[in-house]
């Protein structure tokens, strides 16, 4: 169906080709998933497919690429909308009108399809997409996962025979990123649909592919194999692959169910060690007072389901280790020792800006608080009676399906939403009615899409914009991107760096103020394993250099590994918070894979259990 004939794709003033060396052919009627770190090339073999590469993105594309006989090189994307199928990281960037079933037929319209048929494919797609209840609905206010069903949709009814898809459930939340993967396995066994579709969160979909297609490193000749060859010499793996790998396990499990099957002996090893080791716990923190945190020998409190007019208590963090890697950037040393790490360099503070400035909220302040918070729009209840407290040091991370208001609270918390009743405190200020100078070492936010920040025309504009306005001396934002995006020239645009890049460089600009309260929206979407693990190790520790994060992310794995505290919201109330191995382990949802596997024990990630085995073999 797709075949690729010694593809290599040179952009304009790049040093090297972006891709090299692909000679493969991706099977008919089967869902390949394709995989590999940041900056490999995925996107590019994806546009190829699609006709995009070199079409709309320019540079030279030597070699072939053919889709049903199609070559790309000769046949411009509209040419082949009747055969490829192409969907985005961001629905909303796809759509053209405003309701799902003019959306729904606006493909088959450009194609000049007779009215007939183009009722009975809308008609036949929202039935195979469960969207006819949504047919008259306006698109914007749809849920996440239905804007990305509607967009696959959308991309369907021109009958095509190859579905691309780019990162498909990265903003997704779990439940969300099922309704979408179940739609696919629908199109591949039902309809035959040949599906090629790049994606980061592997736990989630490498149990349902058919292939995989891993592009090791840049330059590297691709490999193509059934999912547990590939998974076991990729060098990006899901967690349940990684412990399978930890334990020994043969052959490697891609899903939970099979590595229930396997885990006994595990089990049983682990079963010989401490249950929970200590580790560090974060002061709870209410109403100016912060009483002793609990003592290592008594079990977290279950989490507790909240009622209206109820403030949740501040729990103690479980009592979860960290892993040496991270515990070595937590002390913002690099691993061996030597020379210092990002911490060490964030601690060498730059020239202050006039006027009292604090990175840090005076002695027993909350970096912030909310009381009996709500918020109003267009007739609906966004947020209703939240009360949160947000200790020094400790990580929060705020979780729930799409549209549960998680985004909108960070909004109030970082003043760019008034709230409608209650109040918010953020060191001491009420965000909204506080200048923006004044709150940039108090509180900063990584949206969701870290473009949003950037307006300059190259790295270094942007440096020294961030530098300007948090007081900082010349040069402190540039040793913070240094750090994170080591090989960025400065005369790099904005645009050209990849999501995981472009996040880097807007959390440098936010981390240049210092501020107290540091705030993220999804911050590991587009991210791989290797980026993510990057990021957990900073902000880990900032945490232990007493900075509050409060982040929002339906990546479960994100929030085993790093917060202290889980917060789950639905319908904009607060259903549930505490400590993250209480909350994330009753609830099915947001359960990470080696809860899953290892239940009813509470390790969350495969670090842990590492440390685990090795408390019992030093026994």
């Amino acid at each position: 169906m797709i075949r690729f004939e010694q593809v290599s794709v040179t952009y304009e003033g790049a040093a090297g080709p972006s891709l090299q060396g692909v000679d493969l052919v991706i099977p008919e009627g089967e869902l390949t998933l394709l995989v590999g770190p940041s900056g490999v090339g995925k996107s590019t073999l994806l546009g190829a497919v699609s006709g995009l590469v070199p079409h709309f993105t320019g540079g030279r594309l030597r070699g072939r690429v053919t889709v049903a006989g199609r070559d790309t090189r000769t046949h411009k994307p509209r040419e082949l909308a009747d055969v490829v199928g192409t969907v985005g990281q961001d629905p909303l960037a796809h759509f053209v009108t405003d309701t799902v079933e003019d959306e729904l037929a606006y493909g088959m319209e450009s194609l000049g399809l007779p009215p007939a048929v183009m009722r009975r494919r809308v008609e036949e797609t929202l039935d195979l997409l469960g969207l006819n209840e949504l047919r008259d609905r306006p698109i914007a206010t749809l849920s996440g996962g239905q804007q990305q069903r509607v967009a696959i949709g959308s991309v369907l009814t021109p009958h095509p025979r190859v579905l691309v898809l780019d990162e498909p459930t990265s903003a997704l939340d779990p439940a969300a990123a099922e309704e979408v993967l179940a739609v696919l396995q629908r199109l591949v066994h039902d309809l035959g649909t040949t599906v090629l579709m790049a994606e980061h969160r592997l736990e989630r979909v490498v149990q349902y592919a058919d292939q995989v297609l891993l592009l090791p490193s840049p330059g590297a000749s691709p490999v193509l194999g059934p999912p547990a060859e590939i998974m076991a010499v990729s060098p990006v793996h899901p967690p349940v692959v990684s412990l399978g790998r930890l334990a020994g396990w043969s052959p490697l499990p891609l899903s939970i169910r099979d590595a229930r099957r396997l885990a006994a002996p595990l089990l049983a090893r682990l079963s010989d060690s401490v249950a929970a080791l200590p580790g560090p716990t974060v002061p709870a923190v209410s109403q100016g007072s912060a009483p002793d945190p609990a003592p290592h020998d008594s079990a977290p409190p279950a989490f507790e389901e909240r009622g209206p007019g109820r403030s949740p208590d501040l729990a103690a963090s479980p009592h979860i280790p960290a892993s040496p890697a991270f515990e070595a950037r937590g002390l913002g040393r690099s691993p061996g020792g030597g020379a210092p790490g990002l911490l060490a360099r964030l601690r060498r503070r730059g020239t202050p800006s006039p006027g009292p400035t604090p990175s840090t909220p005076a002695p027993g302040a909350a970096p912030a608080h909310t009381r009996a918070l709500g918020v109003r729009r267009t007739r609906t209840d966004v947020l209703r009676d939240i009360n949160l407290t947000v200790a020094p040091g400790e990580t929060i991370a705020l979780m729930g399906r799409n549209g549960a208001g998680k985004s909108t609270l960070l909004a109030t918390l970082v003043g760019t939403l008034a709230p409608t009743t209650g109040e918010v405190t953020v060191g001491g200020r009420t965000p909204h009615r506080t200048p923006p100078p004044e709150m940039v070492r108090r509180v900063g936010l990584v949206p969701q899409e870290p473009r949003d920040l950037l307006y300059a025309d190259t790295v270094a504009a942007e440096c020294a914009a961030a530098d300007s306005d948090a007081g900082a001396a010349p040069g402190t934002c540039r040793a913070l991107v240094s750090a994170l995006l080591p090989d960025v020239p400065d005369d790099t645009h904005p645009r050209d760096l990849s999501e995981g890049q472009r996040l880097a460089l807007a959390l440098a600009l936010v981390l240049t103020g210092r501020p107290a309260l540091l705030l993220l929206d999804e911050p590991t979407r587009g991210l791989d394993y290797a980026a993510k693990v990057r990021l957990i190790g900073i902000l880990r520790g900032l945490a232990a250099d007493g900075h509050a994060i409060v982040l929002a992310t339906h990546d479960v794995e994100l929030a085993a590994e790093l917060a202290h505290r889980v917060v789950i919201l639905a319908g904009g109330e607060v259903v549930a918070d505490g400590p993250t191995a209480e909350v994330v382990v009753s609830s099915p949802a947001f359960a990470p894979q080696v809860a899953k596997i290892l239940a009813p024990g509470h390790w969350l990630t495969v670090s842990q259990v590492a440390a685990a085995l090795d408390t019992t073999e030093a026994q």
